[in-house]
């Protein structure tokens, strides 16, 4: 068989511990037999982001936005223990907020469907896509500790040198204070993209924020998304039968509790970090979730939404083998090489891209799975694999399609 053949090269982005390990593993057994892969090439590794002072970061979302697509495997957010032990000059910022700030735009997220992995939550019937704002608040604030009495302000000086002031706290004691921020070009972007994936998908959008309590940043993203779906969006949702609505974030959580899915849920940074991981974990494993970043230019970045799986790579560093769950890295790497495929005018590699996410349904639906769906699955008398014997499974449907 030729392989399929490339014209323009995805952004790779290599990743750590558990995760760097499965993706040379997919990459060996599920990609180049088949594909004459094409990738430009960037090792995000914690040591190499260390190494390059976190310039290949911002080097690797810059390629993404030159050539369009980019796969990114998960990465270590390090925390104090993590500079420890990888000896690091500094506490690096995390690297999906680095890319998300050069690329803004929205990561929309889905649960990957498998008979046999059944919701925890009975209502639920089809999939909830979150859609997550990926620029600033939290991810881009300023935060500092306070270590006694004083005034904490908020300052906004213009271009004339003019000052709004507005107090934040007048502390007693000691205590902790934050700055954040997001811009009216991001919100709009994230509006446009919300409203465009629905009309794509023909799905409902449901948008929540907590503007009862931010009367002022919380209540502009509300009147942000309402004034464009009224002025650029009302018609055309009408036309295809399907609603935008807003409501508050606490509410909108005992709405999805009680609601059958099957629509778009819009959320803030944060709110999409959170909410994203419980969609996740209650339709059956983080491990089971597509990850997409479409900015509003028209670039797309692919990935796994989990960590780096720890605790398995620790297991792996000591020879022992672990049955860690690959699916969701797969689906990152097939929902790329479609859209490379789909940009190109490539329809094998579109193909090849289905015929990947098939055949790695079809190894669970057959009752070979990893531990931890093992766990969970209505399927009987399965059979459980280890990482590398999941991925080999996959592959041996995968060349029967082929």
């Amino acid at each position: 068989m030729d392989k399929i053949k490339m014209t323009t090269p995805l952004v790779e982005m290599d990743g750590d511990e558990m995760t760097r390990i499965l993706w040379k593993m997919i990459k060996d057994e599920l990609l180049l037999p088949f594909v004459d892969l094409n990738t430009e090439y960037y090792d995000l590794g914690l040591e190499n982001r260390d190494k390059t002072n976190d310039q290949v970061t911002i080097d690797s979302a810059e390629a993404t936005k030159k050539y369009g697509v980019a796969v990114k495997c998960a990465t270590i957010t390090p925390n104090a223990a993590r500079v420890k032990e990888y000896n690091l000059k500094q506490m690096w910022k995390s690297p999906n907020g680095t890319i998300r700030a050069i690329l803004d735009g929205t990561v929309f997220r889905a649960p990957i469907i498998v008979k046999g992995i059944e919701p925890y939550v009975k209502s639920w019937k089809k999939p909830i896509t979150l859609a997550r704002h990926a620029y600033g608040d939290i991810y881009k604030a300023v935060d500092m500790k306070v270590e006694g009495p004083g005034k904490c302000e908020l300052v906004f000086t213009d271009a004339a040198g003019n000052e709004t002031r507005e107090l934040v706290h007048e502390f007693n004691g000691s205590g902790v204070a934050m700055g954040m921020h997001n811009t009216t070009k991001s919100i709009e972007s994230f509006a446009r993209c919300c409203f465009n994936y629905a009309l794509d998908t023909k799905q409902d959008v449901w948008f929540a924020t907590k503007d009862t309590i931010s009367k002022k940043y919380d209540h502009y993203f509300k009147d942000v998304f309402q004034e464009i779906f009224d002025a650029e969006y009302k018609a055309r949702f009408e036309e295809l039968g399907i609603t935008y609505f807003y409501t508050l974030i606490d509410d909108a959580v005992a709405r999805v509790i009680k609601s059958e899915g099957g629509y778009i849920w819009a959320c803030k940074n944060y709110d999409g970090d959170v909410m994203s991981d419980m969609v996740a974990t209650a339709f059956g494993s983080l491990a089971m979730m597509t990850s997409v970043l479409v900015s509003p230019d028209g670039n797309y970045e692919y990935e796994a939404a989990h960590g780096t799986v720890q605790r398995h790579y620790y297991k792996y560093l000591e020879g022992e083998k672990t049955s860690t769950n690959s699916v969701a890295t797969i689906f990152a790497w097939s929902g790329a090489l479609r859209k490379r495929g789909e940009l190109d005018g490539i329809s094998e590699l579109a193909g090849f891209a289905d015929k990947l996410e098939k055949a790695t349904i079809d190894t669970i639906e057959s009752g070979i799975m990893t531990k931890d769906l093992a766990l969970i699955t209505s399927l009987e008398n399965v059979t459980v694999a280890d990482s590398e014997e999941f991925i080999k499974a996959i592959r041996k449907n995968l060349e029967a399609l082929v």
